[in-house]
């Protein structure tokens, strides 16, 4: 799994914004976005929501930054998402194989971080049993390559 990191960024308030903060609050929750193709899909209401908040301190005057944040897990979550004890998250931190951070006395890592580690022992996994397969047509024994995929 591959994330990208977004970057903070702040908007300033333009000429239009009045027009669209008219319009979202005459035509309420109901709103499409419509692509240049003529394209349309119905707006979550958690995106409706965002884009009234910011149009609105737009049309005040206010800028607006809009700031990505990536959700953070204790050692405990993301050994339940490993499927490994708190220990061992630990260690994997102790080690350098996972990220953490440690403001204070806690422990605390980046979701796309245990995901990351979580795939590239899934990987190594999958390799280490690609590297041990015989094929079912083997003889005892037979130490050749498999034929086919297992």
């Amino acid at each position: 799994m591959s994330t990208n990191v977004m970057a903070a960024q702040t908007y300033q308030a333009s000429d239009d914004v009045a027009q669209v903060h008219d319009f979202l609050v005459e035509h309420g929750t109901q709103c499409l976005l419509t692509g240049g193709d003529g394209d349309q899909v119905e707006l979550p209401q958690t995106v409706y929501q965002a884009l009234v908040q910011v149009v609105q301190a737009l049309a005040a005057g206010k800028p607006v930054t809009v700031t990505p944040q990536e959700p953070y897990l204790t050692p405990q979550q993301a050994a339940d998402l490993l499927g490994v004890s708190r220990p061992t998250v630990v260690r994997l931190i102790d080690s350098g194989e996972l990220r953490a951070e440690r403001p204070g006395n806690r422990r605390r890592l980046l979701l796309s971080d245990v995901l990351d580690l979580r795939e590239r022992r899934r990987d190594e996994q999958y390799a280490m049993l690609a590297a041990t397969a015989v094929a079912l047509d083997a003889e005892p024994g037979d130490t050749a390559e498999p034929s086919g995929s297992v």
